[in-house]
């Protein structure tokens, strides 16, 4: 299959890895093992996957770092990170540092999968010529997104974004002027429920503020909703 996902597992439980490969593998997967933090780099450079399933803890260097030092070099590819802590501030820490979700251990295969396929379908560009009808741009002000390119603008410079932050950008640019809660911006984005832990959402928005507002402070794009959510506001349309 030529268009088969590669998935970078990274996990130094070899019973999990062993796990993760064989559900992945009968899902449609190409799985591409590391057993710590260093193998996870080098793997990450030479096979160029689809996405990455990271574990917290690994020798040599954990999960955190190599989040963080993927994040730097600028590589996009979206990671799930995979923690045994039930800690919030893992979790919170993991976000910040560029990871599109997380899984607290003991996990069901099953469900794995299920958020592989969502974070694939939803962070993916499918490929498109400049004859194949018109591309959908989304403007507002200075910020100028183009969906189907996964790129945006502002002042004519490009900006950032992990798959995650620019698919959140999208979804409320798209939502211009309606209040949306926590809940439905979870919904809508990461597509499942996270049973009422939504500091996911604030640290993403957290993120969008830091690269598309002039004023984090005092946001003229992205507005608190105090109690509900967020709205996305902004000059209309040029």
């Amino acid at each position: 299959m030529t268009d088969m996902k590669k998935i970078l597992v990274v996990d130094d439980e070899r019973p999990i890895l062993t796990l993760l490969e064989y559900n992945l593998k009968q899902a449609g997967f190409d799985v591409i093992p590391a057993n710590d933090g260093q193998e996870a780099l080098d793997k990450a450079a030479s096979e160029q996957p689809d996405l990455i399933i990271l574990d917290l803890m690994l020798p040599k260097m954990d999960g955190m770092d190599v989040c963080r030092t993927l994040r730097q070099q600028r590589v996009e590819t979206p990671i799930i990170m995979l923690t045994a802590k039930s800690d919030e501030v893992e979790k919170v820490l993991g976000l910040e540092l560029g990871a599109d979700d997380y899984m607290t251990k003991p996990f069901s295969p099953r469900e794995v999968v299920a958020r592989v396929k969502a974070v694939l379908r939803r962070t993916g560009r499918q490929p498109q010529g400049p004859e194949e009808g018109r591309e959908t741009v989304l403007q507002s002000g200075d910020l100028t997104v183009y969906p189907e390119r996964f790129e945006a603008y502002k002042s004519g410079s490009e900006l950032e974004f992990t798959p995650k932050e620019f698919e959140l950008l999208v979804h409320l640019i798209t939502n211009r002027n309606r209040v949306l809660s926590r809940d439905q911006l979870l919904s809508a984005v990461w597509n499942y429920d996270f049973a009422g832990d939504t500091r996911i959402v604030d640290v993403h928005i957290s993120h969008l503020r830091d690269k598309i507002e002039e004023n984090t402070r005092k946001p003229s794009y992205i507005k608190t909703i105090r109690g509900t959510g967020y709205k996305f506001e902004g000059p209309p349309d040029a």
